[in-house]
């Protein structure tokens, strides 16, 4: 604990004790000031670490720093057989002490944010994911002209290919061996890939400047049939040195019979993020799409779709929902609404199951629609049905559902459901409302909002999607008051 009687100043470098865990990956560290402590929060820290830390931002009662440095391990931590990554800080603690971490941290958001009493009482489970490591099916690796030494704890200019550097947005850690979260023998095969490119003369993306050609390497994998779609993005700068048929070739020697598909995409925007209606993508091998199996359904899905990261944790999700939609008896006739629904996967879920239901999806992204469309007629689904559309103006559209709706299911993305959004859900007078969400922060926010127009918390379930991350998948079920 800081031995200082001041509070400290914004830049100004610091070292302390993190003596606990907040939601989002928080680390807390707590400066004498006599009578009160004041509190710093800094991502990415572990609880018994000793750290240098910089005062990144400075209120009344708290600031926020940035990780500089960790100076001791923490006696909480392990040793991993694998390369830690800046996208799974916890993964040098047990498995059960996550767990128990998110447990925790979920209890107090319901409580404080939520105004739930009791929450002990409300709570019914903690899923556990079936496998703790190698569990993803997606990852994206970047390049970038400037890198880290791991040896040296220096910044270099090389040529990189791997995850950003803890805290950073333009330095990239070359990624040398297995991470222990996606499949091993890709992972391994990173460096071959960096060596490949690095020999073109081509240059990595200087993320500050942005210019270069090499932007992103993005992977999927289908968990059923244990192959790849590759995806390479690039800028068009000197592109016709780039010669596609070669890193094709590469890849295909590196991983032969388990690549579906190469794509190369040309984004030339400033942003990293892929706007797939506005850039240029050409398929250099094979599909352009993957397939995978949740709970014997068949999905096709494009580099541009959202689907579960780890397919065989949100089986057991999609399992609890499926649950909570029948908890009651429902009735042959009823209809259920699937907003935010992705590729559909809940909606032909509870639509396989019950063939006498009506079951419509709801989803912005054309893309994921149309794949759910496609995974319908493959499934021999004839009772699921989906739009495309914002949700709030699908609902607004729609007032001819009001009074017909039995369950709503909500999956809304991080930043949770808008109040105009969550005014027409209420209106629609279902009877009771399904809400999955990856930041039970928001959830909670909007439980409250739900709990004072006439919804009341029955029950709810934490479900461990991303094991060695800070993000926790919580499943709630709500139910009119009158009912």
């Amino acid at each position: 604990m800081e031995q200082s009687f001041k509070k400290p100043k914004k830049g100004e470098e610091l070292i302390g004790n993190v003596v606990d865990m907040a939601y989002g990956g928080k680390g807390i560290v707590k400066i004498n000031m006599g009578k009160l402590d004041y509190i710093v929060f800094i991502s990415n820290t572990i609880t018994g670490q000793e750290i240098k830390y910089k005062i990144i931002k400075r209120k009344e009662n708290y600031a926020e720093g940035r990780l500089l440095e960790i100076k001791k391990r923490s006696e909480i931590e392990k040793k991993i057989p694998y390369q830690s990554i800046s996208g799974a800080p916890y993964s040098t603690l047990e498995i059960s002490y996550q767990h128990q971490l998110k447990k925790r941290q979920v209890f107090e958001l319901m409580t404080k944010i939520g105004g739930i009493q009791s929450v002990e009482n409300k709570f019914k489970s903690f899923i556990e994911s079936p496998k703790i490591w190698h569990y993803r099916n997606k990852m994206d690796y970047s390049f970038s002209s400037i890198g880290y030494n791991q040896k040296s704890k220096e910044i270099v200019d090389e040529f990189s290919l791997g995850f950003k550097k803890i805290n950073t947005w333009w330095i990239v850690e070359n990624l040398e061996k297995d991470s222990g979260l996606f499949d091993k023998n890709w992972e391994d095969s990173i460096k071959e890939i960096r060596n490949y490119c690095t020999k073109t003369g081509l240059p990595a993306w200087n993320i500050p400047q942005k210019k270069g050609f090499f932007r992103n390497l993005v992977v999927r994998k289908s968990i059923i049939n244990n192959n790849f779609l590759i995806e390479l993005i690039t800028s068009s700068e000197n592109i016709t040195k780039f010669k596609p048929d070669e890193f094709s070739k590469k890849i295909l020697e590196l991983h032969p019979n388990r690549i579906t598909g190469i794509i190369h995409t040309i984004n030339d925007n400033i942003s990293d993020r892929v706007d797939y209606s506005k850039v240029n993508s050409k398929l250099l091998f094979g599909s352009n799409k993957i397939s995978e199996s949740i709970l014997n359904l068949n999905f096709e899905i494009s580099m541009s779709s959202f689907f579960q990261t780890n397919p065989k944790s949100a089986e057991r999700l999609y399992s609890q929902v499926y649950d909570y939609v029948f908890e009651k008896n429902i009735s042959e006739n009823d209809i259920i609404l699937d907003l935010f629904c992705g590729t559909g996967t809940i909606t032909q879920i509870i639509a396989s199951k019950n063939p006498n239901l009506k079951v419509i999806g709801v989803d912005i992204v054309e893309k994921a629609i149309d794949n759910a469309i496609k995974s319908t007629h493959k499934n021999k689904i004839s009772n699921a049905s989906f739009f495309t559309g914002d949700v709030g103006k699908f609902l607004y559209q729609n007032n001819e559902l009001i009074n017909k709706i039995s369950s709503v299911i909500i999956d809304p993305p991080r930043s949770g459901v808008s109040k105009k959004s969550l005014k027409k859900i209420i209106e629609l007078n279902t009877k009771k409302i399904i809400y999955v969400s990856c930041d039970p922060s928001t959830q909670a926010r909007d439980i409250n909002f739900l709990e004072q127009n006439g919804y009341e918390l029955i029950k709810f379930s934490i479900i461990d999607q991303f094991p060695h991350t800070y993000h926790i998948e919580t499943i709630v079920l709500l139910q009119k008051k009158d009912l």
